[in-house]
C-alpha cells in the first residue's frame, strides 16, 4: 500500500474517472474525501468505497465557489486530521463553434475548469502547509490541451490553462515541499464516452486510427497514473503534465487499417 494513510481529496469524484481515482487510492490505503455537486452519486460513491474496505467521506462542493472549496478541505482535516493529496478532477465540457459560442458558456467552462483548479489547489496547499505535510496536488488536464477537435472551443482552452497553472503552482509551492503535477488523459471509457460511442457509430474506429494502441483508456489505467504520481516513486517529478493517451500525440497521420 504505497499511499497508506495519505488523506486524498478528489473533486468531481462521485463518478467516472473521479470515482476510479477513489477506488485505486483506497486500495492503496488512502482515506478519500470526495467533493462533488451530485449528492446522490456522492453518497453512492462513498458506499462503494467503504464496501471495498476504504475510509471515505462525501462533501457537496461547487469548485467555482471559494467558500465551498475551503469547506471541503476543512471537512477533510476535521475527519482525518490532515491532507496529503489533492486531485483537481472536476471539469465540464461544452460543445459549440467559435463563431456561435455564447459568452456565458465560455465563462461557465472556464469557471469550473480553470478557476476551480486554482481555488482547489490554493485551498489544498494551505491545508498541507498548515498540517506540515509534504503533499502532492494532481491537476487533470487533457490531450486537448495540445491538439483540438472541431466544434470545441472552451474545453481545450481551459485544459491548456490547467497545464500552465500546474507549472505556476509547482514553482510557487516547491519550497513548501509540495509537488504539483498534471495528467493529460486521451479518450477514456466513462459513461459519458459510452454515450458518445452509442450516438456516433464511427467513433471507436476513428479512435483506433488516431491512437497507436488503437483503443480508449480504461478508467483504471488513468487512476494508476495518479497513484504513481502521488507516491514516493514520483518524488522528483513536479511541474509536468504526464500524458496517458495511448500514443495519440506521437502519431502524425493515422494508423494503417487492419
Amino acid at each position: 500500500m504505497k499511499l497508506k494513510d495519505r488523506v486524498t481529496v478528489i473533486t468531481g469524484g462521485a463518478k467516472g474517472i473521479g470515482l476510479a481515482y477513489g477506488r485505486r487510492f483506497v486500495k492503496e490505503g488512502a482515506p478519500v474525501v470526495i467533493g462533488d455537486v451530485d449528492d446522490k452519486a456522492g453518497a453512492a460513491a462513498v458506499a462503494a468505497l467503504e464496501k471495498e474496505g476504504g475510509k471515505a467521506l462525501y462533501v457537496c462542493c461547487d469548485v467555482t465557489k471559494k467558500a465551498e472549496v475551503d469547506a471541503l478541505f476543512d471537512a477533510a482535516v476535521k475527519a482525518f486530521g490532515h491532507v496529503d493529496v489533492c486531485i483537481a478532477n472536476a471539469g465540464i465540457v461544452n460543445d459549440g463553434s467559435f463563431l456561435e459560442l455564447k459568452e456565458e458558456d465560455f465563462d461557465r467552462v472556464m469557471a469550473v475548469n480553470v478557476k476551480g483548479v486554482f481555488l482547489t489547489g490554493q485551498s489544498a496547499a494551505r491545508a498541507m502547509i498548515a498540517g506540515k505535510r509534504k503533499g502532492v496536488i494532481i491537476n487533470i488536464a487533457s490531450t486537448n490541451a495540445i491538439v483540438v477537435q472541431h466544434g470545441q472551443v472552451t474545453y481545450p482552452v481551459s485544459k491548456g490553462a490547467v497545464n500552465l497553472l500546474t507549472k505556476v503552482m509547482a514553482i510557487s509551492l516547491a519550497d513548501n515541499g509540495i509537488r504539483v503535477v498534471a495528467i493529460g488523459p486521451g479518450p477514456t471509457r466513462t459513461e459519458m464516452l459510452d454515450e458518445v460511442i452509442k450516438n456516433h457509430p464511427t467513433f471507436m474506429k476513428n479512435v483506433g486510427l488516431r491512437t497507436a494502441l488503437r483503443r480508449p483508456a480504461e478508467v483504471e489505467e488513468i487512476a494508476g497514473v495518479a497513484a504513481f504520481l502521488a507516491s514516493d516513486d514520483a518524488s522528483y517529478i513536479t511541474g509536468q503534465t504526464i500524458y496517458a493517451e495511448g500514443g495519440r500525440l506521437a502519431l502524425n497521420y493515422m494508423m494503417p487499417e487492419k
